[in-house]
């Protein structure tokens, strides 16, 4: 309801429109009657006069059909769609505003396709909610208060005799759908399944193919189909048994009211007229009744959906600034991390151990060790993309916990091996470094990063689109785009993890030329399995199980015979 609340206004005005509309079609029983009655069957008047009346009255009831009720239908239906397209949109704007606080802990856990199918598919489902919920559910029962009253002015008894059947059809709502929610989240849930594998599928189809997985792949995915068809027919045939109770408890109503009609019309206590106006008047009472009953549905589906919606939004922030956080200043560069552990999980592996070290303001920077000792979660504990579990990460002497994310991370620039283009132009994919960048400093970022000239060699320039995740570019010209991305940022603290590795060695030359550039005058942290390009950083420091086993600078640790000697050894590198 917080996101309803600014809508109020139009959510009382949209019901009150759509009183009117369903109030409208009561006046035909109510017509009926008066016809029959007094018109047609009134043995006091001429023909001449019962013509006239006729005709007076069906020209009272064309005005009100055909001027009267159009522009409150159109209305109606605006209003209505108006409301429930501006709250979904501020949901889907605070989620994804949400989405971008959660911590990359929650993305390791959680696949894409999830994610995007809450945002979605489960976001579009509240709009039924909006919309039958909010409204249609209103107007119904506003409809069967109104058919009632009208029916006890007209024939008390009549009256009781049609409302006999309403405490087995509440029995019965009650009893059916009380299920139908579970079935629902099921479901939903399956459905998700299917779009997390589709997701993931589509943007490793290279993989599929390359692999001839073809066959493999489609008996997996049938699988998956086939749960979400399971949920999807056990949630079928419990509405299929609802519909079918309810329906028949309502559908005897009319029936006991014709046979009770008939005997009092037979013992003079009833006309005609009002007879065949209960009978109208009965599918008005109950057609709102079996509409609630499919509202029932469509609710429980939407609140099913909301359900997850919400798991969604209540999702709690694993790094976020913390209360009276301070913007960090201009950072010299200097960084410590003092005693630092790390785990993912509270009963999970230690990834890091009491690290310890310092790098000066400008100084180069290398870690090196095998895959898996906690090279990229040191560097990852610099911009708080996860918080470390003990001891301290300072930048300047400011504890990264301390200042403001914005402000921390607006300082760091990081190039890694693979890195993400989104699906949009070259010049948009550099401008993430600075949005408000203007072209002249864009392509100087560019001619920085040595990715000009292939840039300007492209169909459209900068403003070619790469593809999704960049797929029209070479794994170099990524890497130069990404770069030219860091180039604009211009942070003083620079992260480069596995860089230049995976790339042609004609690649590599002219990205190690644009990084050497990118790192002048700036603390720079290298992260590199092939050791020949870091024998030139002012320090090293060998990462193993979590822990500083070594540091120093290259002919340093190469004259202990330790670990790096090793590691060099291996790498023929000698």
């Amino acid at each position: 309801m917080r996101f309803v609340k600014p809508y109020k206004f139009l959510l009382v005005l949209t019901i009150i429109i759509g009183i009117l509309k369903f109030a409208i079609p009561l006046f035909l029983p109510w017509l009926l009657q008066v016809i029959l009655d007094d018109v047609l069957l009134n043995g006091t008047l001429s023909t001449d006069e019962k013509t006239k009346l006729l005709f007076t009255w069906i020209g009272i009831a064309l005005v009100l059909f055909f001027v009267v009720r159009p522009p409150i239908e159109y209305y109606r239906q605006y209003f209505a769609q108006n409301l429930s397209n501006n709250i979904l949109f501020d949901i889907r704007k605070e989620l994804y505003g949400h989405l971008q606080r959660l911590s990359l802990k929650y993305y390791a856990n959680t696949r894409a396709g999830e994610v995007i199918s809450r945002v979605i598919n489960d976001v579009e489902q509240t709009k039924n909610f909006v919309m039958t919920g909010l409204m249609n559910l209103w107007l119904d029962l506003v409809t069967i208060i109104i058919v009632v009253g009208i029916m006890l002015s007209m024939n008390v008894k009549l009256t009781l005799v049609s409302l006999i059947v309403l405490p087995f059809y509440a029995f019965s709502v009650k009893y059916f759908f009380g299920k139908l929610r579970s079935l629902t989240k099921d479901r939903s849930q399956a459905l998700a399944g299917v779009q997390s594998y589709l997701h993931e599928r589509v943007a490793g189809m290279s993989i599929i193919k390359s692999f001839t997985l073809e066959k493999h792949e489609q008996q997996i995915f049938d699988d998956t189909n086939g749960e979400f068809l399971n949920k999807a027919l056990a949630h079928s045939r419990w509405n299929a048994k609802s519909f079918a109770v309810v329906n028949t408890i309502t559908e005897m109503a009319p029936l006991i009211v014709i046979g009770y009609a008939g005997y009092q019309y037979l013992n003079d206590a009833l006309t005609i007229g009002v007879m065949v106006a209960f009978y109208a008047y009965i599918e008005r009472l109950y057609g709102p009744l079996r509409r609630l009953v499919s509202s029932s549905t469509t609710l429980t589906q939407s609140i099913a959906s909301m359900d997850r919606m919400f798991e969604l939004m209540d999702e709690k922030y694993d790094v976020q600034n913390k209360e009276n956080a301070i913007d960090l200043p201009q950072a010299k560069g200097k960084l410590q991390f003092k005693n630092v552990s790390f785990q993912y999980d509270v009963e999970g592996k230690t990834i890091l151990n009491e690290v310890d070290f310092m790098i000066e303001p400008g100084q180069t920077v290398a870690f090196v060790g095998m895959s898996g000792g906690g090279k990229s979660t040191i560097v990852s504990l610099i911009p708080r993309f996860y918080d470390a579990t003990a001891g301290a990460v300072k930048i300047d002497d400011y504890n990264v916990k301390d200042v403001t994310l914005n402000s921390l991370r607006s300082q760091i620039g990081i190039v890694l091996q693979d890195n993400i283009l989104f699906s949009d132009s070259v010049k948009q994919n550099i401008l993430m470094g600075n949005p408000y960048a203007t072209d002249d400093q864009v392509i100087a970022a560019a001619k920085a990063a040595n990715a000009h000239d292939f840039i300007m060699s492209l169909s459209e320039g900068y403003n070619t689109k790469v593809g999704e995740r960049g797929v029209k570019l070479s794994g170099g010209q990524k890497q130069r785009v990404a770069i030219a991305r860091v180039f604009l940022k211009n942070p003083p603290i620079l992260v480069l993890d596995e860089a230049t590795s995976a790339l042609d060695l004609e690649s590599e030359a002219l990205i190690q030329e644009s990084l050497d550039r990118l790192a002048h005058d700036r603390t720079t942290i290298i992260i590199a399995h092939r050791l020949s390009t870091i024998t030139h950083a002012d320090k090293i420091f060998v990462i193993e199980h979590g822990e500083v086993s070594e540091a120093g600078t290259h002919d340093e640790l190469m004259g202990k015979n330790g670990a790096y000697y090793n590691l060099f050894q291996v790498q023929k590198l000698d």
